[in-house]
């Protein structure tokens, strides 16, 4: 688990020691020597716990207590003071303090207290993926053609043995949309869902996003991050377009897959992981082998299961239970008055061959319920490269 410390002590040194003694327990330490500055690393999410010095040059540190109280999220914060005061601790706790330490810290009973705000880091970050994957409407991935029932049947059975996933389809299928349900459907629902698009990602940057890298690995790497991958440690890492990724990357995914370990870019200890790894791709990856743009050995590794999103166009049964779907879903987000199709649009809907697939179907009824100026979306209201089909 990722965790962020956020060291708030005006004393250098102070800073300095914490992190010397935190950072090769595998935490990031980010340190700031006033209120001003936590409250902006805050603001910016960079603190999973914070250490919090009471007296600061600014004001009392304890007053972010106070201020933290109508946050959504509240990191823990241990409040650290060079002077035991019982009511001041007593306070502190009272609005929401998680531990009090004194000066000189003691580091074994700092990384104790440390360690149990991270149970509480983890309990919430656990919490808000089960929510987020609740959210996730299963109906999401509908279809009552024989193809789409065994392609879900298959997806489920593959999300229950937590095996790797080959997910191929043109664009705009629903590739990242199966990849989610099978997120959600499988032991590692409540667990991260972390997904990569390879296609958008430099691939010089590429391999620092996947596995992360050290402090100094390259010019600009002033402190250690972590990578992708060991941010989905314990759930599903989704790559998304992984024929763009470069042949030297795809050797040391496979490495990492097979070992279920990396080391970061200029690292040499071995990171231990445990991930689902799902890949999708929209090109002919056999024909990418013969070309030798693509490692054999990842795709059969990748290939444990392989799934084939059909095109919208060969299976048109399912377009009036998506555009339900869809129609559901545009009138809770645009709050419009629409719940309704019209037959005459229905039948454009079903004449059109949908280049676009599921995508396209979705941007196509989000226009539509805009425009639409009654209940029931008709065809004037939808894009006229459809409309005109039963013109």
């Amino acid at each position: 688990m990722s965790i962020t410390i956020l060291v708030v002590d005006d004393e250098a040194n102070a800073r300095k020691n914490i992190s010397d003694y935190l950072t090769p327990l595998g935490y990031e330490v980010i340190g700031v020597p006033t209120l001003n500055d936590a409250r902006t690393c805050l603001q910016r999410g960079n603190g999973d716990v914070v250490l919090l010095d009471v007296s600061l040059p600014d004001g009392y540190g304890p007053s972010l207590l106070y201020e933290m109280q109508n946050m959504p999220y509240r990191p823990p914060i241990i409040i650290i003071t060079a002077h035991g005061d019982i009511d001041m601790a007593v306070d502190a706790m009272k609005n929401g303090a998680h531990d009090f330490l004194t000066k000189p810290i003691q580091l074994t009973q700092l990384e104790n207290s440390i360690v149990r705000a991270c149970e509480i880091v983890q309990m919430r970050r656990e919490l808000a993926h089960l929510r987020q994957s609740q959210k996730q409407s299963i109906s999401f991935v509908v279809g009552k053609t024989p193809s789409m029932e065994s392609l879900l049947s298959q997806a489920q059975k593959a999300a229950q043995a937590q095996v790797s996933v080959l997910i191929t389809g043109e664009t705009g299928s629903g590739k990242e949309v199966l990849a989610r349900f099978i997120h959600s459907t499988g032991p590692r629902s409540n667990k991260p869902f972390i997904a990569i698009n390879c296609a958008a990602i430099q691939p010089t940057v590429l391999e620092s996003e996947l596995f992360g890298y050290e402090a100094g690995a390259f010019t600009s790497a002033e402190r250690r991050k972590n990578g992708l991958m060991e941010v989905a440690d314990g759930g599903i890492l989704f790559l998304d377009e992984i024929s763009s990724m470069p042949l030297d990357i795809q050797a040391k995914l496979l490495r990492a897959i097979e070992e279920h370990a990396f080391r970061r870019v200029g690292g040499t200890n071995l990171i231990q992981v445990d991930v689902q790894v799902l890949a999708a791709s929209n090109r002919n990856l056999k024909e990418m082998i013969q070309e030798g743009s693509f490692r054999q050995d990842l795709y059969y590794r990748l290939k444990v299961v392989d799934l084939h999103l059909p095109p919208l166009r060969d299976r048109k049964m399912d377009i009036p239970e998506l555009v339900g779907f869809f129609i559901r879903q545009y009138k809770a987000k645009l709050g419009v008055n629409v719940d309704d199709i019209t037959p005459r649009a229905m039948q454009a809907l079903m004449a059109y061959d949908w280049p676009g697939n599921i995508r396209e179907l979705s941007h196509a009824i989000e226009r539509a319920m805009l425009f639409c100026e009654s209940r029931a979306i008709d065809l004037p209201d939808l894009p006229a490269d459809i409309s005109r089909l039963n013109g």
